[in-house]
C-alpha cells in the first residue's frame, strides 16, 4: 500500500498520495474533507483532526493522551496533525464545522462591482461596492487554514513539494468562488493583507520572510495582476516585512477618511495571528513594529476555540449562579465553542475574582475572606486528564494550557506596546488613543485588557474598538484615487525591529504575567 486510504462516515473510500513534509492532517485537508473547520494545524490542541487508524496505529503522542483520553487512544484514535502523511488505513468521524461562510445583502444584477478584501491569515472578510455603496458583505475562513494555523507554519508549507502552488491555488480559488457567488462583473479589487499572505496570493518568493534578516517580497502601493479570471487588484503599501497592506489600509481608514479627525499621538494595533502596530506621533512621523501572536485570538488552537460566528461564546459575565456565557448574535447554534476574545473575557473574570494568579495559574486554595461569588466560582475548578480546568456551561471548559496560550498573546502585545513607547520616548499617559483593530478589536472589552496587563492601569479609557479597519480602508482606497495617492505619499513609518533585539526572549518571558510590564 503506497496511499492513504480514508473511509468517510458514509462508507465512501477516498485516497490521498503522501507527499514529503506533509502531515496526515494536511493530506486530508487538501482533499477538501475539512471545509470550514478551523484546524489548529499541528498544535495538537483543538482535536478537530481526530482520525481512527484501522490498523497499525502509530505510537500515541503526549498531546493525544491528554486530549483524547486512554480509551480512545487504545481504540486507534489519533490527531492527524501530529503524524506525518504516510500510507495507512484510517476512518474519519463526522466532520465538525466551524463558522460557515456568511453573507449579508445582495448585489444588484448587472452593475459592476468593486470588491474590497481583507485577506487575513485565519479569515477573509469582503465588501462589495456598487456605485460607491456597499450592497453586500461577508466573511469566511481563509481556505489555506488547514495547511498552517499561523504565518510561519504556512510559509514552512511552501517548502514541501508543490506547497507554494497549492497555497496560491487555494487563495485564488477562494477569490474566484467569491466572484462567482456575487454573479456580477467584477471591475476592480483591493486586497489588504499581511506580506506573507500577499506573497502566497501573488506567487512571490516568500523566503525573505522565513529567516532573519527579514525582507518583504513586495512593496505594495500598486496594481497587480492576480489571475486571468480576476480583475486587477490594488495592493496598499507594505511598510516592513511583517507590517503589511492590512495595516496601511487601516491607517488610511483612521487618518484619510473624509470624516477622519486623528488626534496625535495614537497607537493603531491590528491583532490577529500576527500583531502589527503603528505608533503615529504626528501626520508625518510614525514608528511601526510587528510581533507573532499565534492563532489564539482567532479562536484557533485552543481546546474549545472557535472563530466568531453563530453559537460561539464571545464573552462571560458573573451572576449569583456562576459564569454565564454571551453568544455571538445571542443564539446557540452548532458545536459550542469560545472565541479568542471570549477566552480573554473569562480570564479577566477569573483574575478579578481571585481564581487566577498573576502567573496564570488557578489559585490552589480559597481565601477565607473572599467574597461569596469566589466560592461559587471555585466549585467549577476540576481536573481533566491530569490537567487543571475550569468547568463551563454547555460541556465547555478552560484548561490551564489555554491560559498559557493567552499569556503568550498578552506578552507579545505588551512587548510591542512598551517597546514602541520607549523608542519614541513617550509615556503611555500621553497617548490620546489606542485604536484596536482585527480579531481583538471587534468584541474585546477594554477593561479586560487592563485587568490582564495588556495595557497599563488607567489606559482602558483610551481604547477605541475600531473593528475591521483593514476592510474599511480597502473600501476607501477602491473608491478614491485621491486617497490612494495620499496614502502612497505618507512617509513610511520607521521600523522598530523587535526580532533583531538579542534580549527579545528575555523581555518576552518577563511579560508572561497578567500584569503590564513597562
Amino acid at each position: 500500500m503506497d496511499a492513504i486510504s480514508i473511509r468517510l462516515p458514509d462508507g465512501t473510500i477516498r485516497t490521498a498520495r503522501p507527499s514529503q513534509g506533509q502531515t496526515l492532517a494536511q493530506a486530508i485537508f487538501l482533499l477538501g474533507l475539512w471545509n470550514d473547520t478551523p484546524l489548529c494545524s499541528g498544535l495538537g490542541k483543538c482535536g478537530l483532526c481526530r482520525v481512527r487508524f484501522l490498523a497499525d496505529a502509530p505510537p500515541p503522542r503526549r498531546e493525544e493522551k491528554q486530549r483524547l483520553g486512554k480509551k480512545d487512544v487504545d481504540n486507534g484514535w489519533r490527531l492527524a496533525c501530529l503524524h506525518p502523511a504516510a500510507p495507512a488505513r484510517i476512518e474519519l468521524p463526522p466532520s465538525p464545522r466551524g463558522a460557515a461562510p456568511r453573507m449579508q445583502g445582495q448585489p444588484r444584477p448587472n452593475v459592476p462591482i468593486r470588491l474590497a478584501v481583507d485577506f487575513g491569515t485565519t479569515s477573509l472578510h469582503w465588501s462589495a461596492l456598487q456605485n460607491g455603496e456597499e450592497t453586500a458583505s461577508g466573511s469566511e475562513l481563509n481556505a489555506q487554514i488547514g495547511l498552517g494555523g499561523e504565518i510561519m507554519a504556512r510559509l514552512a508549507f511552501t517548502q514541501t513539494p508543490d506547497g507554494g502552488r497549492e497555497l496560491r491555488e487555494l487563495a485564488l480559488g477562494q477569490l474566484k468562488h467569491l466572484a462567482a457567488l456575487l454573479n456580477t462583473p467584477l471591475e476592480e479589487l483591493c486586497v489588504a493583507a499581511n506580506p506573507a499572505m500577499l506573497a502566497l496570493l501573488l506567487g512571490r518568493d516568500p523566503s525573505g520572510l522565513m529567516a532573519a534578516p527579514y525582507r518583504s517580497p513586495l512593496s505594495g502601493g500598486m496594481w497587480e495582476e492576480l489571475d486571468p479570471a480576476l480583475p486587477p487588484a490594488y495592493i496598499p503599501p507594505v511598510y516592513a516585512p511583517f507590517v503589511g497592506a492590512d495595516l496601511s489600509a487601516g491607517l488610511a481608514a483612521l487618518v484619510l477618511a473624509p470624516n477622519a479627525q486623528p488626534d496625535y499621538p495614537f497607537l493603531l494595533a491590528d491583532l490577529g495571528t500576527n500583531g502589527e502596530f503603528i505608533l503615529a506621533l504626528s501626520p508625518r512621523e510614525a514608528l511601526c513594529a510587528s510581533v507573532p501572536m499565534g492563532p489564539a485570538l482567532e479562536g484557533v488552537g485552543l481546546r474549545h476555540g472557535r472563530t466568531a460566528g453563530p453559537g460561539a461564546v464571545t464573552g462571560f459575565t458573573l451572576t449569583p449562579r456562576g459564569v454565564t456565557p454571551t453568544y455571538f448574535e445571542s443564539r446557540r447554534q452548532g458545536i459550542p465553542g469560545i472565541t479568542g476574545t471570549g477566552h480573554l473575557s473569562l480570564a479577566a473574570l477569573l483574575r478579578r475574582n481571585g481564581l487566577l494568579t498573576t502567573e496564570g495559574l488557578f489559585t490552589p486554595q480559597a481565601d477565607p475572606a473572599a467574597p461569596p461569588l469566589q466560592h461559587i466560582l471555585r466549585k467549577s475548578l476540576d481536573t481533566l486528564q491530569g490537567e487543571p480546568v475550569f468547568q463551563l456551561p454547555d460541556g465547555l471548559h478552560l484548561p490551564g494550557s489555554d491560559i498559557e496560550e493567552m499569556l503568550k498573546v498578552k506578552a507579545a502585545f505588551n512587548l510591542a506596546f512598551s517597546r514602541l513607547l520607549k523608542e519614541a520616548g513617550l509615556q503611555s499617559s500621553r497617548l490620546k488613543a489606542i485604536h484596536l483593530a482585527g480579531a481583538m478589536g471587534e468584541h474585546v472589552a477594554p477593561g479586560d485588557l487592563e485587568t490582564l496587563g495588556f495595557v497599563p492601569t488607567g489606559a482602558a479609557e483610551k481604547i477605541r474598538s475600531q473593528g475591521n479597519t483593514s476592510l474599511r480602508g480597502a473600501r476607501l482606497l477602491l473608491q478614491s484615487p485621491e486617497t490612494r495617492s495620499a496614502l502612497e505619499a505618507l512617509p513610511h513609518p520607521t521600523l522598530v525591529d523587535l526580532a533583531a533585539d538579542p534580549e527579545l526572549g528575555q523581555q518576552f518571558m518577563q511579560r508572561m504575567v497578567f500584569d503590564h510590564v513597562r
